[in-house]
């Protein structure tokens, strides 16, 4: 397990976590850090643990918005993909009636031309 020490709100906290996970630990508390820097610059010096309080709700609130975006990006993407199976539907349909016309076309192309080779008798020229 790694060790960090990490500078928040002006006192260093050693921590451990997973290794590999140093900087992504380092990088959480930066922004922890910011958020408190933020909140005394616009409110002053009202206490530590009211300032820790206000960046919870802060982050919580930040968390609530993320969860909610994604549940609606979910939500976006299944109706696209019910959209694309409907339209895959749509296009195998289509190749299906266009095969069958195609088939139906040549049925009868063929017909004409066995008539056609057939009125002739022998004499004529076979087409086909």
């Amino acid at each position: 397990m790694a060790q960090v020490s990490v500078t928040i709100g002006g006192r260093v906290y050693r921590m451990a976590c997973d290794d590999g996970q140093e900087e992504h630990l380092m990088r959480l508390a930066r922004e922890l850090d910011q958020k408190l820097a933020q909140l005394r610059e616009a409110f002053g010096e009202i206490g530590d643990t009211r300032l820790a309080v206000m960046a919870a709700i802060m982050v919580a609130d930040d968390l609530s918005e993320s969860r909610r975006r994604i549940r609606a990006l979910e939500q976006e993407v299944e109706g696209l993909q019910e959209t694309g199976l409907a339209a895959a539907d749509r296009i195998e349909a289509a190749d299906r009636a266009g095969a069958q016309t195609l088939e139906k076309a040549a049925e009868r192309i063929e017909r004409l031309a066995h008539a056609l080779n057939g009125g002739l008798g022998g004499g004529g020229t076979a087409l086909g």
